[in-house]
């Protein structure tokens, strides 16, 4: 790329910068680039310090932007093709914006999906600050216009009178018995529960409670609450109990949970990308070997024999154990006729 010798070269931020920030802060420096060029367009000779305060940025963080500046443009990439901008002491203004005139604005489809997803999460029961939410649909809907004028149907999950009950339940600050399955132990089991908040995470709708036979904050997932009561007493939460952080999501992997590690063909590649994996590398031919934290080995066993023969444990020796003990009972199963079937000759034995 040819760059003149009066441009200065981009350079790294550290944690604020593109190249080692967040993901998010990726995308939000992007944005603010985009509305930077117009904004300056509007303000030829503004002082950097009012800039950076009008855009909410310390004035370093404005500097570093506009060195990036300097290296973005038009392909070629050349002199003539980079945005410009001339300095006069602490003052910017832009010679040549490389066609970057206009604030960003987003696009009809990006307005729409936006639009269905605050209809949606206003119609969700339980969700804090409503308000905010209503008032944000309504400024979207009006800069979209007529893009939104046709009706739109927002439906909630199919658990939502078990969500609608369980929010009651927690406005009222009350305790519940419920009956719930664990995936995790494929077991189902009564609870007395002190609800915190409802929930939406990833789609589901969760409450979030002390529950007093765990004596620890847990999640349980609304849809797989097989039945609730809501108690004559008030949901009293010890003064220890914490809120989960859902930034990562539901699952959190520690190192105190059990590491398994599978050999996958290619055919099962896709648990690398449903779950989250702390070692992903390459095995015998086109096999990769995966390693990742599970709630414990009971779920970890269900969870092999559900992927089919495409996979094989490698590792804890246990869990291998515990698979073929499932699978050799499963062909057991298989190869031993019930008493109705041997009793009738006309049905043939199954064999192994």
């Amino acid at each position: 790329m040819t760059r003149p010798a009066n441009r200065p070269a981009a350079r790294s931020s550290g944690p604020r910068g593109t190249g080692s920030g967040t993901g998010r802060a990726s995308a939000d420096r992007l944005a603010r680039l985009l509305n930077l060029v117009p904004y300056l367009l509007a303000r030829p000779g503004i002082e950097i310090a009012e800039a950076a305060g009008d855009l909410g940025v310390t004035e370093r963080q404005l500097r570093e932007d506009l060195e990036l500046l300097w290296v973005c443009g038009l392909p070629g990439y050349g002199p003539g093709d980079l945005i410009d901008m001339a300095f006069d002491g602490d003052r910017v203004t832009i010679t040549y914006d490389a066609g970057i005139d206009r604030p960003l604005r987003l696009t009809p489809d990006e307005a729409l999906a936006l639009v269905v997803a605050l209809r949606m999460l206003a119609e969700t029961p339980g969700v804090a600050n409503r308000e905010a939410v209503e008032r944000a649909l309504a400024k979207i809907e009006s800069a979209a216009g007529d893009l939104v004028a046709a009706p739109v149907e927002v439906r909630i999950p199919a658990d939502g009178r078990r969500v609608e009950q369980l929010s009651a339940a927690v406005e009222r600050g009350r305790a519940l018995r419920i009956t719930y399955y664990t995936a995790a132990r494929d077991e189902t089991t009564e609870r007395t529960i002190d609800p915190l908040r409802m929930l939406m995470v990833a789609g589901r709708a969760y409450v979030e409670a002390w529950c007093r036979r765990a004596e620890a904050v847990r999640l349980f997932r609304a849809d797989r609450i097989d039945a609730v009561t809501e108690l004559d007493e008030p949901a009293v939460v010890p003064p220890q109990a914490r809120p989960y952080d859902l930034t990562e999501g539901v699952f959190r992997p520690s190192a105190d949970l059990p590491l398994i590690t599978l050999r996958v063909g290619r055919g099962e590649r896709w648990i690398t990308e449903y779950y989250p994996c702390e070692h992903v590398g390459a095995g015998d031919g086109d096999q990769w070997l995966v390693s990742l934290r599970v709630t414990d080995l009971g779920w970890a066993r269900r969870f092999v024999l559900g992927l089919g023969p495409d996979v094989t444990v490698v590792a804890p020796a246990e869990l291998a154990e515990q698979v073929r003990g499932a699978a050799v009972a499963a062909l057991e199963a298989y190869a031993t006729p019930d008493d109705a079937t041997s009793a009738d000759p006309a049905v043939p034995a199954l064999r192994r």
